[in-house]
């Protein structure tokens, strides 16, 4: 057989062999780093044997395939010192992830002495060194097998496989787990690892199943790279949304209120609303949008029309009882009201498209597991638009909502952090979705076309879909790598049907008509939540709910800081005054730690001849200048929306 190795050069082998003994036979070196591999580009153990002509790529630990093997193999060390440290521990899933691993227990919630507890016999488990071996079973006997080792969750997980499945197991020295692999060698091939945190999971993501315990950690090859991410998590911190935006006082949670249910304090909530006026005007006055504003409740009848009701009941906050005639929902969509504004007039084919666009208040039953401060709440406010297009009008229709999208993001400085996604139907779940085949395949089709059209990089994810149509989804990552869509925009050719929507064309017969689902921005709280941690809270001056802080040097100079303000206020420049009794350098160090772009200080020479004293966050301390001449820059930096490059500010 003939073995194409990744550099072009070809071994020839009479017998077949196991990819670590094509290792070992290229250098004794490659073996002892390798990991994993890739056969014909799938990625396999090690331990796979080969016996047909393909091309193969040995993976280390500088490739990802090689990390991703290290990381698996640490959960399973994981879960061994769990079983050795609390026998009573139920085993149930544990892969590797873009961080690190994870592995979910049956168990009380673990400590942070539980964790340090761990860590130190997973050194022990490291330290012994044991070989890892793959053996195989048929199905009946590996359920037996983990029967009798009291492991109910591995036992469903074999309940799935097919029955003619030959299921896989990994031994470390005794330790015996159900997996697919792949795996190292050996558990010395773990060198740096680190346990970071544990939360509450439910299995199989299933908030009807039982809730688990997840331990989370990292590994990595060498204990400096382990090192540096571990410095890199510090430094997150410190621009995490949930702890940076309470600290800024832009929003804060209260028990009694509830979970998921934000409250936004007056500098969030200026925010939200500078962002909101920003692209209701876009909209209406540069993009040909009509604004609606519909109720927040609904008869389920508007939903059961739609699917909604069908599709997405678990997902929504009914008033009564769901059987009854009379219930109400909360919304957690707008399309459907915007139907019956389209359906309140006729149109003709000279009417269309029809842009309507609402700053819509929606409320959706979240998971409480899945909450996290901003960027997942019950209810939130999105700038949300619905296009009725002839279907002729649809291709150019849906480019301008990705070109509005990307403008969008392009003026908040976040364009380059996204990734773009076409989200697909599964045709192996027909249950999930509506329509026939073909028009997913039309639909999903012509998105591609206008994203490689675009040249827009994309990838394909299958299931993600909307019920009624597939879609582009722009998504983007948080501090903490957890990817979040911000912006979605949805191909529908089904509903109108379902509405009885129609217009009037050239031959005066009714024909449906295409419809658009669109953010331009998203959700508003989701992001804040971004730009909070995008710019560590230094927002972009037009965005900062204070602008300008005047900083009298003393009470003296009260009078004038208050004609300065005062002139400020009529060009709408959001400012403030500190009238305190402190120090200037106080006032200064204090102003920087609120992250307020401008200071203003006024002394004496100030006051006399009708300057300020400026000092930025971009270029440190710009002078005495003419306040007309400041008010001019501030002013023209508002109106562009410029973003700054933020200087490292001096200490003082």
């Amino acid at each position: 057989m003939k073995i194409t190795l990744k550099d072009g050069s070809v071994k020839e082998y009479c017998e077949a062999k196991s990819v670590y003994d094509i290792a070992l036979d290229i250098s004794e070196g490659l073996a002892r780093v390798a990991c994993c591999a890739k056969v014909d580009g799938k990625v396999v153990d090690l331990r796979t044997v080969v016996d047909w002509d393909c091309e193969l790529a040995i993976c280390t630990p500088a490739d990802k395939e090689g990390l991703a093997t290290i990381r698996h193999t640490a959960s399973h060390v994981l879960a061994e010192a769990v079983k050795r440290l609390f026998p009573d521990a139920k085993v149930t899933i544990g892969p590797s992830i873009d961080t690190g691993f994870y592995y979910d227990f049956d168990h009380a919630p673990f400590s942070r002495e539980d964790l340090d507890a761990l860590e130190a016999e997973m050194k022990k488990i490291i330290k012994a060194g044991a070989p890892i071996k793959r053996f195989t079973m048929p199905r009946e006997e590996a359920i037996q097998f983990m029967e009798e080792k009291g492991e109910p969750y591995k036992v469903e997980l074999i309940r799935d496989l097919p029955e003619d499945a030959e299921i896989s197991f990994y031994d470390q020295g005794g330790f015996v787990d159900l997996c697919a692999g792949p795996h190292l060698m050996s558990v010395k091939g773990i060198k740096a690892f680190k346990l970071i945190s544990s939360s509450g999971a439910y299995w199989r993501g299933d908030s009807n199943k039982a809730m688990l315990q997840r331990i989370y950690g990292t590994a990595f090859n060498k204990k400096e790279e382990l090192e540096e991410y571990l410095a890199f998590l510090d430094s997150i911190k410190t621009r995490d949304h949930n702890k940076l935006g309470r600290e800024m006082e832009l929003f804060t949670t209260v028990d009694v209120i509830g979970q998921g249910l934000p409250l936004l304090m007056p500098k969030g909530a200026k925010i939200i609303q500078t962002m909101q006026r920003w692209i209701e005007d876009l909209e209406d006055n540069e993009w040909g949008y009509m604004r609606t504003k519909t109720p927040l409740m609904a008869k389920s009848d508007l939903y059961k029309l739609s699917g909604h009701w069908d599709h997405y009941l678990d997902g929504m906050f009914v008033l009564g009882d769901p059987d009854s005639s009379e219930a109400m929902a909360l919304r957690p969509m707008t399309c459907p009201f915007q139907y019956f504004v389209y359906k309140a007039t006729q149109h003709s084919y000279r009417d269309l498209p029809c842009r309507y666009s609402e700053t819509s208040t929606l409320f959706r039953n979240e998971d409480s597991g899945e909450m996290h401060g901003l960027t997942r709440v019950r209810q939130f406010t999105i700038s949300e638009g619905h296009l009725i297009v002839r279907p002729d009008q649809m291709v150019e229709e849906f480019k301008n909502c990705l070109a509005l999208a990307k403008y969008v993001l392009t003026v908040l400085g976040v364009e380059e952090d996204v990734t773009y996604h076409l989200s697909k139907w599964d045709p192996s779940n027909r249950e999930k979705y509506i329509g026939e085949p073909e028009v997913w395949e039309e639909t999903e089709g012509n998105i591609r076309r206008i994203l490689t059209e675009l040249n827009i990089e994309f990838t394909e994810d299958v299931g993600e879909a909307a019920f009624y149509g597939p879609k582009v989804d722009i998504n983007t990552k948080n501090v903490y790598g957890k990817e979040d869509t911000m912006i979605t925009i949805q191909w529908d050719a089904l509903l109108a049907a379902q509405y009885d929507m129609y217009y009037i064309d050239q031959n005066g017969d009714k024909v449906r008509p295409y419809i658009i689902h669109r953010t331009s921005m998203g959700c508003y709280e989701r992001t804040l939540a971004w730009l909070i941690e995008k710019y560590e809270g230094k927002f972009p001056t037009w965005l900062c709910p204070e602008q300008v802080r005047i900083l009298p040097i003393s009470e003296k100079f009260s009078d004038y800081a208050a004609e300065v303000e005062k002139e400020l206020k009529k060009n709408g420049i959001l400012v403030t005054t500190d009238s305190r009794s402190e120090k200037i350098g106080f006032k200064i160090r204090e102003a920087r730690n609120a992250r307020v772009p401008y200071m203003i200080v006024v002394g004496q020479k100030e006051a006399e001849e009708g300057l300020v004293s400026v000092r930025s966050r971009f270029a440190g301390d710009e002078g005495t200048k003419p306040l007309k001449e400041f008010i001019e820059q501030i002013s023209e930096e508002i109106r562009t929306k410029e973003i700054r490059k933020v200087i490292v500010e001096e200490s003082k």
